[in-house]
């Protein structure tokens, strides 16, 4: 499979209550939305996204606070962000109910859009995602993430950066973290304040109720997201999850090819799964009920 150019992504501005908002779009179809994790913008993303576009339109905001996009005032919760979103495909003309994909902290805002605006989702496919909250089980029960000690993510970061696949990646990592943290500090520290404490199990939870396909991928390298926030992530959706080997917090960025085909796979199972639910709720509306006893 041919690698995309980053010319691939148009980008546009437009206004939402008075501030500026920014998304990259590509690819014409059922909409796609792709939201990008903490301290990046979907830019660090450009040669990933043409991929999910062949046969769907793409959709890749700047989060508030995150590349041109303008911060929200005061700090950040989830439900301000999901009303962003809605409020941005509405600029953008998205009139139907589309897949919504997030990467880390993109995959609590994704999270956060299905349970606030369950009209405007389809679908989740959560990468590497924030929301699952345990930081590790030990003989005393849970211990959260927000428990999870400063130093300890320190050490563990240059680690994810290290891997011999990563080191085309750093610099698009790089770039995209340096120009928000000088243009945007207070949204970065107010972003990574929600995603600290970010237990979003109960949203998910409500979401298998409601029937919604979720998937979730994990790379079993990541040191940003630990696997006991996953499995936690997985048990409270109802999904199996599917664990990408030798794949980092940021393995999508690094292998674009293969994320798109995941991806891919994952969004046209969740459409042969929609239109089976659809096929048993008009058979069961269609019943004719036999007579009394």
């Amino acid at each position: 499979m041919p690698q995309p150019s980053r010319d691939d992504l148009r980008w546009h501005r437009t206004t939402l209550d008075g501030r500026a908002a920014f998304y990259g779009e590509a690819g014409d179809g059922p909409p796609v939305v792709f939201i990008h994790g903490w301290g990046l913008t979907s830019r660090a993303y450009a040669r990933t996204l043409p991929l999910l576009a062949r046969g769907a339109r793409v959709i890749a905001p700047a989060l508030p606070g995150f590349g041109r996009s303008d911060p929200l005032p005061g700090e950040y919760t989830w439900e301000k962000l999901a009303r962003w979103v809605d409020l941005l495909l509405e600029h953008a003309g998205v009139d139907e109910p589309a897949f919504l994909v997030g990467h880390s902290f993109g995959g609590g805002v994704a999270t956060a859009t299905a349970a606030h605006v369950p009209e405007r989702v389809r679908s989740l496919v959560l990468v590497n995602s924030i929301g699952g909250s345990v930081w590790k089980q030990g003989r005393r029960g849970e211990r959260l993430l927000s428990d999870r000690p400063l130093w300890d993510w320190g050490l563990r970061l240059p680690t994810e950066f290290a891997r011999r696949d990563y080191r085309r990646v750093l610099p698009v990592v790089a770039r995209d973290f340096l120009t928000n943290a000088v243009a945007n500090p207070r949204s970065l520290v107010r972003a990574a304040r929600l995603a600290r404490t970010a237990d979003l199990r109960d949203e998910l939870a409500a979401l298998h109720e409601r029937g919604l396909p979720v998937s979730i991928l994990w790379g079993n390298q990541d040191r940003v997201v630990p696997e006991a926030a996953f499995v936690a992530m997985c048990d409270a959706a109802g999904a199996p999850g599917d664990v990408i080997t030798e794949g980092g917090h940021s393995w999508l960025i690094a292998d674009p090819v293969g994320f798109g085909e995941i991806v891919t796979n994952s969004l046209t199972i969740h459409a042969l799964l929609e239109r089976k639910a659809a096929t048993a709720r008009a058979d069961q509306a269609g019943a004719v009920p036999g007579p009394a006893a």
